[in-house]
């Protein structure tokens, strides 16, 4: 675990792993990343950099809104129903059941063992299958 990780091993992280790996991903810093979560509907900037620095160090936050998720999307570039997921699970503690199959649930495991960048390059895999480019 990073070295300002403050969680203990059986606390959910799934929502705070999404916005650190991002966050990095993307180079950015917590005010021009926040600068960037613009809720489509509303055109607002719906997160505050020191929200986002206390998700991501585990520090105690409020569960995001729908409407932040939202504007996360256009910042983290990802998609609001995996923000939504995530945060249900860290938050709430409900867990998606993805697959009925036992094929596809020991994929999605095997995923989780994944670096980031390796879980994108098999996201673009399969886009590319599915779309039949």
């Amino acid at each position: 675990m990073a070295a300002h990780d403050r969680t203990s091993a059986t606390e959910r992280t799934q929502f705070r792993d999404i916005v650190a790996e991002r966050k990095e991903a993307l180079g950015l810093g917590y005010q021009r990343l926040a600068a960037r979560c613009i809720d489509p509907e509303s055109g607002e900037q719906v997160v505050k950099s020191s929200w986002l620095h206390r998700v991501v160090t585990g520090e105690p936050v409020e569960p995001p809104t729908y409407e932040m998720l939202r504007g996360m999307e256009a910042g983290l570039g990802v998609a609001p129903g995996v923000l939504q997921d995530a945060a249900s699970a860290q938050f709430f503690g409900v867990e998606k059941v993805f697959s009925e199959t036992a094929e596809a649930q020991a994929f999605l495991e095997d995923a989780d063992r994944l670096t980031a960048q390796q879980r994108e390059a098999i996201r673009a895999l399969m886009r590319s299958l599915s779309s039949g480019d």
